[in-house]
């Protein structure tokens, strides 16, 4: 090897050396100006909230009468109101009447009570505009109400001193249960609404009336047992005013 040629190759190793021990660290770093790029890209712009305003809806349940005219021995109206408070959440306060006749052989009595519901929604639905009212919600309400029993007669039949037949008193109690809510409402036109409700319902006291329980209590369901499941088709109609445009909810 002649001795001129010696520098030459030295930094000819030296420039491959670097490039083998810095191209790695280049590598990651043109990954991670092209991931930070792409993720500046794809990051849409924050979504926008809007102040509702005021809203109280009045509703009836619509399915309800259809029931009535099909079931002989049970009626049930419902109604509601619920107000828009804020951040989504809706006060709510509903209420309605029915009752039930009992008409065995060995057995007569009829039933009825008012009942009235308060708690809240919740909605889960993103509001696209300042006109948007469409929601989708989970709620909870406490609901409370009174049943009147009139006069019942009874026939109690035995094989050898034969019937005998009586009469229990009429009476009035308290009833109280607890609902967890699902449900929806969708604006059909301008201030009409319509939506759905589906109910879990735990009766709270259901030990004060096992005697002669009513058929039906309305609002809540069967009146021998202390947890219920229904479900509500709603109409509404929706009164507006004061409504604030954009602007973050407060």
């Amino acid at each position: 090897m002649r001795i001129p040629y010696i520098p030459s190759f030295i930094y000819t190793l030296s420039l491959s050396v670097a490039a083998v021990v810095c191209s790695p660290a280049m590598s990651r770093a043109q990954t991670a100006a092209a991931d930070t790029a792409s993720a500046e890209e794809s990051d849409p712009a924050p979504r926008r909230k809007y102040t509702a305003g005021h809203q109280l809806a009045i509703g009836a349940d619509i399915l309800y009468p259809v029931l009535n005219s099909m079931i002989d021995n049970r009626y049930s109206y419902e109604g509601e109101l619920h107000y828009y408070w804020k951040n989504e959440y809706y006060l709510v306060a509903e209420g309605g009447w029915g009752g039930s006749d009992v008409t065995y052989d060995d057995l007569k009595y009829t039933t009825s009570n008012y009942f009235m519901r308060l708690g809240f929604n919740k909605s889960i639905l993103y509001r696209e505009s300042e006109h948007d009212w469409d929601m989708m919600f989970a709620g909870l309400r406490l609901a409370g109400g009174n049943v009147s029993r009139n006069e019942g007669s009874y026939v109690v039949v035995d094989s050898t001193w034969g019937s005998v037949s009586g009469t229990s008193p009429a009476k009035s109690f308290p009833v109280i249960w607890t609902e967890l809510n699902l449900g929806m409402r969708v604006e059909l036109v301008p201030h009409l609404m319509a939506g759905w409700n589906i109910r879990g319902k735990f009766m709270m006291n259901g030990k004060s009336f096992r005697d002669l329980q009513p058929l039906n209590i309305a609002g809540f369901g069967r009146g021998d047992k202390n947890a219920a499941f229904d479900f509500n088709v709603y109409l509404e109609y929706a009164i507006r005013w004061n409504r604030k445009g954009d602007g973050e909810e407060k």
